[in-house]
């Protein structure tokens, strides 16, 4: 199997956190709110415009500064015991402020860069401290479909087939794991429409490996990206 041990962990962890409810669920919705910016310029920026990132940038940044702010002072409970607060906290301060340059010199490639540092930082928060969300969900099923997206089946000959399907069977997996725990948005009819065009295409991927077939498989591959991304910028 072609993906990295750390997805297939990722992976496994998925189903171990338990749900939020009362102050921690208060927490998240809070930081929630604030990722909303940073999903925003994160997809932007991987669309080359400029002052659109910048300014979700701005609001990202603006809405961190009050979480550090808060959370310092009084942290959550489920962040209580937490000594690493204050270094994510001052983490994505520091990848703010390069994502922020790098915007400002027209750099928006390196910015995007940047911004995927982030994601890592505070999935990395919520991981040391036995907590998952639906971003969090995204962000397994994202590390695992950019690696099969990188993936030349066409170059492993015999093998290909196996491949594949050792791939599909991980996307699906990660993929139902985010259907079966809607986003705290979910009511949102848009939400429904691109959650179902998400399943589509890894449903795709998923019958081209069944049937072992290598050339339907890669046509599928290139139509996993675009309703993925389609869904994290509002959703994820």
């Amino acid at each position: 199997m072609k993906l990295t041990s750390s997805v297939i962990a990722l992976a496994a962890g998925v189903l171990a956190f338990p749900a939020f409810a009362g102050p921690v669920a208060d927490a998240e919705a809070a930081l929630r709110q604030a990722y909303g910016s940073y999903r925003a310029a994160l997809f932007l920026s991987n669309q080359n415009k400029g002052p659109e990132t910048a300014q979700a940038l701005m609001e990202f940044d603006a809405a961190w500064d009050g979480l550090s702010a808060s959370w310092q002072a009084a942290p959550p409970p489920q962040y209580a015991d937490d000594a690493g607060l204050s270094v994510t906290f001052g983490a994505v301060n520091s990848l703010v402020e390069m994502a922020s340059a790098q915007v400002g010199s027209g750099d928006l490639a390196a910015a995007h860069a940047t911004l995927e540092e982030v994601r890592d930082e505070i999935g990395a928060l919520h991981t040391r401290n036995g907590l998952i969300g639906f971003s969090d969900r995204m962000n397994a099923y994202h590390a695992a479909m950019e690696e099969v997206l990188a993936t030349d089946y066409a170059a492993l000959g015999d093998v290909a087939p196996a491949h594949l399907m050792a791939d599909a069977k991980l996307l699906d997996y990660l993929a139902a794991q985010i259907v079966a725990h809607p986003a705290p948005e979910a009511d949102d009819p848009a939400y429904v429409q691109l959650v179902a065009g998400f399943g589509v295409s890894v449903a795709a991927f998923k019958e081209a490996a069944d049937a072992g077939d290598v050339a339907a498989g890669i046509a599928a591959q290139g139509q996993l990206k675009v309703p993925y991304s389609k869904l994290f910028a509002k959703f994820g």
